[in-house]
C-alpha cells in the first residue's frame, strides 16, 4: 500500500491537502468493503498504537482498539492513571519515550496543545482523537457518510446548529477542503472561532467551498442536504448547562426547523446525543437520521488513517 502520508501527524483536518482528505475517503470505502466481504486487512500486524485518554469515551476508544486489532496491530489504552504527568513528567518526555515503544500515538485530550506537543516531541504518528478545538477523525467519519450517502461531496449544503464548538471547527475545515457549502448557525457569543472560520475559507478559495456563519437556524437550514448539530454543553462544561440551554432557545433540531431542508436531507449528530434540547427525538431517530452509520464509519476511516500514517 503506497501512501505519502506515512509517518505524518494528524492534528487537524486542515493539515491535510485535498488529495489526501479523498485519499483516505476512497481507503476508507475499502477497508470498509472487505469487512463486509470478510476479507482480512492486517496491514498493522505488529505495530502498537498507544491512546492516550485525558476524558472518557464511548466511541473514540471502542473504534481505535477494534480498528487496529482489525489491522492486526495492538492498541494499548493509557488513561490519566497509566501515565506519569499528573506527577509532573513533561509531555515531551511522554512523547519521546512512548516513541521508543510503540508506532503511532492517538490522543483524546482537553488542550489541543497537549496533542501538538506530542505530535511535535515524539518521533511516530500522532492522531487526534479529540480535543478543545478539534475533533477530525469525526468530521472524516461525517464526510465520509456523507459520500456514502448522497454519492459526491462538491457543492452539497451542510447546515450545522448549534454551538460553534472542536466539532463546528472541524466540519468548517473539512467541508471546505470537499468543496462544499457549509453554514454554521450558532448564537452570538457561542460561534466558531474566528481563525477557523479564516482557515476554512482560505482553502475554500481553492476549492470551490462556500463557508459561512449565521445565527439565524433557519436560514442555514434552507435547502440543506445535511443538517447536523452537536450537544449544547460538551465534556467539562457540565456547570454551564443551564445558561447554555437558554442559550441555544430556538436553535433545536425538530421537524419543524427541518422542512426548509430539502425533502432528502439527512441529519447528523457525532452522539452522544441528548433529545429534547439539540434535537428532537422524532428527527433524530425518525427516516431522515443516519446517526448509526455515521458512528460505524468511525472505525473504517479510523483505520484508514492508521494504515495510511503508520503502515
Amino acid at each position: 500500500m503506497a501512501s505519502n502520508m506515512r509517518g505524518k501527524s494528524f492534528i487537524a483536518e486542515t493539515d491535510l491537502s485535498v488529495e489526501e482528505f479523498f485519499q483516505i475517503l476512497r481507503f476508507a470505502e475499502t477497508l470498509k468493503l472487505e469487512k463486509l466481504a470478510g476479507k482480512p486487512h492486517p496491514l498493522l500486524a505488529g505495530k502498537a498504537l498507544a491512546m492516550i485518554f485525558q476524558k472518557p469515551s464511548t466511541r473514540t476508544r471502542i473504534s481505535f482498539e477494534v480498528g487496529i486489532t482489525q489491522l492486526g496491530g495492538t492498541g494499548l489504552y493509557l488513561g490519566a492513571g497509566d501515565l506519569q504527568l499528573k506527577r509532573g513528567e513533561t509531555l515531551s518526555d511522554t512523547a519521546q519515550t512512548l516513541s521508543r515503544y510503540v508506532d503511532g500515538i492517538m490522543a483524546r485530550t482537553y488542550a489541543h496543545q497537549d496533542v501538538v506537543d506530542l505530535a511535535t516531541f515524539g518521533t511516530v504518528p500522532v492522531i487526534n482523537g479529540l480535543t478543545d478545538l478539534n475533533h477530525p477523525c469525526q468530521a472524516m467519519a461525517d464526510y465520509f457518510t456523507i459520500y456514502e450517502k448522497k454519492g459526491y461531496l462538491g457543492g452539497r449544503k451542510l447546515a450545522y446548529v448549534g454551538d460553534g464548538n472542536n466539532m463546528c471547527h472541524s466540519l468548517l475545515g473539512g467541508g471546505a477542503l470537499a468543496g462544499m457549502h457549509v453554514v454554521a448557525a450558532c448564537p452570538k457569543g457561542y460561534q466558531p472561532g474566528v481563525e477557523y472560520v479564516e482557515r476554512a475559507r482560505e482553502l475554500a478559495r481553492f476549492t470551490g467551498a462556500r463557508v459561512e456563519v449565521t445565527s439565524e437556524p433557519a436560514e442555514a437550514v434552507k435547502d440543506a442536504d445535511v443538517v447536523y448539530t452537536d450537544v449544547w454543553a460538551s465534556m467539562g462544561q457540565e456547570e454551564e448547562h443551564q445558561k447554555r440551554v437558554k442559550a441555544f432557545k430556538g436553535y433545536q433540531i425538530d421537524s419543524k426547523l427541518t422542512r426548509g431542508a430539502k425533502k432528502d436531507f439527512i441529519f447528523m449528530h457525532c452522539l452522544p446525543a441528548h433529545r429534547g434540547e439539540e434535537v428532537a427525538a422524532d428527527v433524530i431517530d425518525g427516516p431522515h437520521s443516519v446517526v448509526w452509520d455515521q458512528a460505524e464509519n468511525r472505525l473504517h476511516v479510523q483505520k484508514a488513517i492508521m494504515a495510511l500514517l503508520m503502515a
